[in-house]
């Protein structure tokens, strides 16, 4: 009886371990994302943590954040970011890349040294990353028109808004949207305009060229750079239509007030929980992710405005409190 007992004991034993909990084993992961100060990867941040726990629980493991963000976009700390994560032992480290050929190298490094590395938002494809989870930018690009030509009933002249000329990301995103024009006869592209990726250039952009061109009738926006100021949009509501990509709480109330139709939000709480869940699979479980992961953008209107802005404050620690690491 006896001898049963302890084989029972055993084969139990060996059950936990092999699902983990009686090992109470502790991964840790880092978080590189491109800035502290933009609520994109804010909301990357809590989804990270919210799968952390979540698989922690699950699977009766521990899993801890470690966040290694700059204060503002700086490709080189997020390089010295990486190189401390692999250093320290890391389980594995997800990174938004702010330039592809600066990081490239330091994650080779991370992967040659046993640590893996997923990106999001923004890819560093020649390096050994295992994936990359993110908006496919051509697909953007053509949603944006889309839904403009939707919103101008199929005729009107459009100026594109394309931030960084040099951006390969927003490059596709632009061609994107040249190419669903082509199937709207009655659509004239007048330009692509570019312009330094902050708000304040993006808006007087925005005024000048309309002010210059006021045949213009619809605007799309591969970035919402300059809804993230107030007032940025001169005309009257309605007069002329706009479609943006991304919904941050900046842009919200140009919805509300009928300057903008339509905004195209990323998946940027899920850039987190992704992240975490591919890292914590193939480190735990040995699958490997596909090369990419396309998140579908989320089109946010008048109609859901209001419900879709309580993600922020979840996301933005509002009504859940403050995390230790905040």
């Amino acid at each position: 009886m006896i001898k049963k007992v302890a084989l029972t004991l055993t084969g139990l034993l060996g059950l936990a371990v092999a699902t983990g909990f009686a090992a109470g084993k502790t991964y840790v992961f880092g978080v590189v994302a491109k800035s502290n100060n933009n609520p994109v990867f804010q909301a990357a941040k809590t989804g990270a943590e919210d799968e952390a726990r979540a698989l922690s629980e699950k699977n009766g493991v521990t899993i801890k954040i470690d966040w290694r963000t700059p204060n503002e976009e700086d490709a080189q700390k997020q390089v010295e970011a990486i190189e401390q994560l692999t250093n320290a032992g890391a389980s594995g480290i997800a990174v938004s890349c702010s330039d592809a050929n600066k990081l490239t190298d330091a994650i080779d490094k991370a992967v040659n040294n046993g640590v893996p590395v997923v990106t999001f938002d923004s890819d560093a494809p020649k390096s050994k990353r295992l994936t990359c989870f993110g908006t496919d930018d051509l697909e953007c690009g053509q949603q944006v028109m889309s839904e403009l030509a939707k919103a101008m009933g199929g005729k009107g002249v459009v100026a594109i808004l394309g931030g960084n000329q040099n951006a390969p990301n927003l490059q596709k995103r632009v061609q994107g949207a040249k190419d669903e024009a082509k199937k709207y006869p009655d659509i004239k592209i007048l330009d692509t305009y570019y312009h330094k990726e902050t708000p304040q250039d993006a808006a007087a952009k925005v005024e000048q060229v309309q002010q210059a061109n006021p045949q213009i009738t619809g605007w799309a926006m591969i970035g919402g750079w300059p809804l993230f100021t107030d007032n940025a949009l001169k005309w009257q509501p309605g007069t002329v239509k706009c479609v943006a990509v991304d919904a941050l709480p900046a842009e919200l109330g140009y919805l509300r007030d009928g300057h903008v139709e339509v905004l195209l939000a990323q998946q940027v709480y899920e850039w987190g929980t992704k992240s975490i869940d591919e890292l914590y699979n193939y480190v735990a479980n040995g699958t490997k992710p596909p090369n990419f992961v396309k998140a579908d953008l989320i089109p946010v209107t008048k109609e859901n405005v209001d419900e879709f802005a309580k993600n922020w404050d979840k996301w933005l620690g509002k009504t859940r409190g403050k995390s230790a690491s905040r």
